[in-house]
């Protein structure tokens, strides 16, 4: 039984009724007394709040017996929205929601310039455009998350980015002064992370996130909370050294894992074997069906170093779930049983390895996610996802 003060015991009350709400999609007074624990009267004086706040709605459903129609509960989703932006070298995504995570509207803007200047312009132009455009609802957007690729420290300040050359600048806030509202930042593999803890895997309340696209980062959520070490630059996994005295790497070291595993460079290593600018997926999906021997022995190199990498983390992190976003590992026949071919150590020990349910969109999607449960202030979000399944599964035997 909780105790304390009384204003904490009804935030405490607030957020279990809440959390129990959106779980359920709909629900009875009855029922949220029965989850809860709590008595009819307090259900009854904190649903009454919420529906003052229009965070509830109520809903009478239509049924054959006889009595009187039960009365059902649901989160208003359009009671407010938020903004997910996803911004990485050469382009800026975004997304909006509702307060139920259904995705509204979204766009990607590309971007030729690397400038902290432009690129803080064009973000207060963009956010400036989507907080009126929503402005109509009771609470207009009510929350924004902005989602970087590279490190971002505990109390939100952008450390290093790679690929965009930014160090040590405050984004945050730069930009609550610019369209004051409050903004938050946050790693993009934590994201993906968060994302399909909310819309995926509800089961389970510890993950681990591999995103394996212009660098590779792991989203860590353990006892369903971000784990972000000593001073939040937890993750950086595409760092960790798989070839001493290899490729040299942005970081300052050399033989970094993401050199030779991330997306980015398995596609600029076909682009130079194939002498071309760049390459699609689609062209690697064709080459690999056309069985080109060049093409296969690059893509078995980049399954054996992506095995290392898997078999270290499985050794330190002893996870109960691993989550690989990859778009080449979609199109690369039999990746992941090849990858478990590789998982040999009788000291490597996790429950299951699976491809991304969600894929790349995770980023932004955990964005939008982390927004609406800093609003909603519950502990754990429990969302329905509206994508179709597409993971991989593997379970240790």
């Amino acid at each position: 039984m909780i105790t304390g003060d009384a204003s904490y015991i009804k935030k405490i009350n607030r957020s279990l009724i809440i959390r129990e709400i959106v779980k359920e999609g709909m629900i009875s007074r009855a029922d949220l007394s029965k989850l809860t624990a709590l008595t009819r009267a307090t259900i009854s004086v904190q649903v009454s709040g919420l529906l003052e706040e229009e965070l509830v709605v109520e809903k009478q459903l239509e049924h054959n017996s006889v009595g009187r129609k039960p009365i059902m509960l649901s989160i208003n989703a359009k009671a407010g929205y938020t903004l997910g932006i996803d911004l990485d070298a050469g382009h800026i995504s975004f997304l909006v929601t509702d307060l139920l995570g259904n995705s509204l509207s979204s766009e990607t803007i590309h971007v030729e310039s690397n400038s902290y200047n432009e690129i803080l312009s064009l973000l207060t132009q963009q956010i400036t455009g989507y907080i009126a455009a929503y402005s109509d609802s009771r609470y207009g957007i009510v929350g924004i998350v902005i989602a970087v690729h590279g490190l971002v420290s505990s109390n939100e300040e952008i450390h290093y980015i790679p690929r965009l050359g930014w160090s040590s600048v405050s984004l945050k806030n730069d930009l609550e002064k610019a369209v004051g509202i409050q903004i938050h930042i946050e790693n993009n593999a934590n994201l993906s992370s968060f994302a399909e803890s909310v819309f995926w895997h509800h089961e389970t309340d510890s993950l681990l996130a591999l995103t394996l696209y212009s660098g590779i980062g792991l989203g860590m959520i353990i006892n369903n909370k971000f784990y972000r070490g000593h001073d939040g630059f937890a993750g950086e996994i595409g760092h960790m050294i798989v070839a001493p005295d290899g490729r040299p790497c942005e970081c300052g070291n050399k033989g970094c894992w993401e050199k030779y595993a991330s997306e980015a460079s398995v596609l600029s290593t076909l682009a130079k074997q194939k002498k071309l600018p760049h390459v699609t997926y689609e062209q690697v999906r064709n080459w690999i069906n056309s069985k080109d021997e060049e093409v296969l022995g690059t893509m078995e190199q980049f399954i054996n170093y992506l095995s290392i990498g898997i078999n270290n983390i499985i050794n330190i992190f002893n996870p109960e779930t691993i989550l690989v976003d990859s778009e080449l590992l979609r199109i690369y026949p039999d990746s992941i049983d090849k990858i478990k071919q590789k998982l040999t150590s009788k000291t490597s020990h996790y429950k299951n390895l699976l491809i991304s349910s969600i894929g790349e969109k995770s980023t932004i999607l955990g964005a939008c996610a982390l927004a609406i449960q800093h609003f909603l202030d519950v502990p754990v979000l429990n969302l329905s996802h509206n994508f179709e399944k597409s993971s991989t599964e593997l379970t240790e035997k």
